[in-house]
């Protein structure tokens, strides 16, 4: 197992690179290189390498996801209660948006003595999924890898890896 994430050393280096590399996305997403998307596959699989997000857990200290009804039902069924008994105590819905999110952070699932979602088989799509590097709309992402680069050290690696891959091409 990799050794925990220094979350920290990861924040600093962001911080320090965040108009660099701010400043590449937008390149990236105006120019839209062919073969971006196979370029963040291969990027976000080399990122993986070096960062298990089971040792890191910051999003979980820092950002809250987004669920869906059929994902609150389930892990409420799990829970032995009614969707409006986990909507009432864990949740509210964005009213600019109309998404169903997590009322706090950190989240209520995440059990910070030992780093580790304790629903982690039944978490929402879109934690399962963040930082969401590999997508077909990537250049439409821009702003949220760019606002992640601080919170998300998987997030700030893939975007170095993928700088790095494409700096033959922009």
């Amino acid at each position: 197992m990799q050794e925990k994430v220094n979350v920290a050393q990861f924040r600093r280096r962001a911080y320090r690179k965040k108009k660099v590399l701010a400043a590449f996305l937008k390149k990236l997403a105006k120019k839209n290189p062919k073969g971006l998307t196979k370029l963040t596959a291969q990027a976000e699989a080399e990122t993986w390498k070096e960062i298990n997000c089971q040792s890191c857990g910051n999003c979980c200290m820092t950002m809250t996801p987004t669920w869906k009804k059929s994902e609150v039902k389930r892990l409420a069924a799990r829970l032995g209660m009614t969707y409006d008994e986990f909507y009432d105590k864990w949740l509210y819905t964005e009213e600019s948006t109309g998404d169903i999110m997590n009322d706090s952070t950190p989240c209520q699932f995440f059990d910070q003595k030992n780093g580790l979602c304790t629903v982690y088989e039944l978490r929402p799509h879109d934690c399962a999924t963040f930082p969401h590097l590999y997508r077909k709309d990537f250049k439409d992402q821009v702003e949220v890898y760019t606002a992640n680069l601080h919170r998300c050290p998987a997030t700030l690696v893939a975007v170095e890896k993928l700088q790095e891959l494409t700096k033959n091409i922009l």
